[in-house]
């Protein structure tokens, strides 16, 4: 199965490691999401999806036109590519 496409990354708080994704299409706690350099397709690193929070609320889902907050283990910049795999 080809990785789909789940947002893209707004913005990296750099002091809390969370990065705040603009979701296109759904994602789930335990999903596996990898981040992808924008317009090189570098892949930067994968990792599990431990928590996801919206409005500083925990959430199990992320659904389509949300903003969410994902901590991740390393730097990601601006408008990465996140892609469920």
């Amino acid at each position: 199965m080809a990785d789909k496409k789940v947002g893209r990354i707004s913005h990296y708080y750099n002091h809390l490691g969370v990065a705040i994704i603009e979701v296109e299409a759904p994602f789930s706690v335990g999903d596996t999401l990898k981040f992808v350099k924008h317009g090189t397709g570098e892949e930067l690193f994968q990792q599990a999806v431990d928590s996801i929070q919206a409005e500083h609320k925990a959430i199990e889902k992320a659904e389509k036109k949300m903003s969410v907050g994902v901590k991740v283990d390393k730097l990601v910049h601006e408008n990465v590519e996140v892609f469920k795999v």
